[in-house]
């Protein structure tokens, strides 16, 4: 049984554009598809991507925003906009205008014959230009906008200010130091091979931090051989209990008890992040708390539990290197891999040709195998022949084999 191809859907970008651009929040959005809101974020941010049914619900959802918008903007096309109202140009003070013409409607005009003069021009008020220097009032300077950042200096801003401690809720999920440093270095180079994406990311941090969380967690890492030599455990006897306890947990239950107690995110929040929903992330919470006090009975309470995770994480001395090494590091594995591919295409187009060059162009029958025939008599070697064989050959060569040479009639 073969699984159908994915329900297709539109660029986490656009996906933030439809919701927008029907004047949906993330809460209606996630209560229309049937999920939280922080998993609807996740979904437009591109940290995640639906599966299964909810795919299906959410792309229908799209769809359905697409096609209204492509409505309103056909019937938009086809109202006529109206005409805007002609420009006057002020002739004069635009504040003074109304009460002079009130001080004029309150006073009572004289009776006069009714002559014709020219009306006066109204009288404009001084330019400031006009005024002299000592009265004029000083215009500050307009300050200098300061100049936006270039996508390396963001970058680096981001993994200075994130790095280090990404590094030690990783060592809580993994408990090697090394192996902590390297995800999040590779989390950062996957960062800044999709630094557009991430940059426009509402939550850089935590898309760098679920990549990392990704990476260590994989099942992948237990056949490195670096993973079959053990790391020295922490000094402490309480940070080394603990630090037990957290690594015989199930990873999703330690990632979710990391992420809950140990980062303080909302459980909204921990359930997108770890892709699931918000009662299958409180279950696993309680599951990872009961195996912890079940241990540590100290640590029952969950702000003791949170401060302890704190400290346990800060007394390893955990460096991380230098924001350009990490981007270096990227752009040479991408180099790589770009050389790698266009070495695999090129091998599979010169393999495709020789094919092509020495396979036959006509169809040959193959030979078929040989079979031994049975039945056949022996050759005899020759030897001296008998007297009946003797008077026998005589016999033949006497006698004509094929009778007169010609018949006669005769009479009888």
């Amino acid at each position: 049984m073969t699984r159908g191809p994915a329900t297709p859907l539109p660029s986490p970008k656009a996906r933030r554009r439809l919701r927008e651009a029907a004047s949906l929040t993330q809460t209606q959005l996630a209560e229309r598809v049937g999920v939280a809101p922080g998993t609807v974020r996740a979904w437009e941010s591109g940290r995640t991507t639906p599966r299964g049914r909810k795919r299906e619900a959410y792309a229908k959802l799209l769809k359905t925003l697409a096609e209204e918008e492509e409505s309103a903007a056909r019937q938009a096309a086809r109202t006529p906009q109206p005409a805007p109202p002609p420009k006057t140009e002020p002739t004069g003070d635009r504040a003074s205008a109304p009460e002079a013409c009130a001080e004029a409607e309150a006073e009572p005009e004289p009776e006069l014959e009714p002559v014709a003069m020219p009306m006066p021009m109204p009288m404009r008020e001084s330019a400031p230009e006009a005024q002299p220097r000592s009265t004029r009032e000083p215009v500050p300077e307009p300050r200098p906008a300061p100049a936006p950042l270039t996508p390396a200096q963001a970058f680096d801003a981001l993994y200075e200010f994130s790095a280090p401690a990404l590094v030690r809720q990783t060592f809580l999920l993994t408990g090697r130091r090394e192996q902590a440093r390297e995800s999040v270095e590779r989390a950062f180079q996957t960062a800044w091979e999709r630094w557009p994406e991430v940059a426009r990311d509402r939550d850089p941090v935590g898309w760098v931090r679920a990549t990392a969380y990704e990476y260590a967690l994989s099942p992948w890492q237990r056949f490195r051989p670096r993973h079959r030599h053990p790391e020295p455990p922490p000094a402490d006897p309480g940070d080394r209990t603990l630090l037990n306890t957290l690594l015989r947990l199930p990873p999703r239950h330690r990632r979710t008890l990391v992420l809950y107690d140990g980062v303080g995110l909302d459980l909204p929040e921990t359930a997108a992040e770890t892709e699931a929903s918000t009662p299958a992330a409180a279950h696993r919470l309680l599951r990872a708390r009961e195996a912890v006090a079940g241990r540590l009975p100290a640590l029952a309470d969950p702000q003791v539990l949170h401060r302890r995770l704190a400290e346990l994480a800060s007394n390893e001395r955990l460096g991380a290197a230098r924001p350009p090494t990490v981007r270096r590091g990227g752009e040479r594995r991408a180099r790589f891999r770009t050389r790698a591919a266009i070495a695999f295409t090129v091998a599979l187009i010169g393999t495709t040709a020789l094919t092509v060059r020495t396979a036959p162009t006509h169809y040959e029958p193959p030979v078929s195998p040989g079979q031994a025939v049975r039945g056949v008599p022996p050759r005899v070697a020759p030897g001296s022949l008998s007297d009946e064989e003797l008077e026998l050959r005589q016999k033949l060569r006497d006698q004509m084999q094929d009778g007169p040479e010609r018949l006669s009639p005769q009479l009888e």
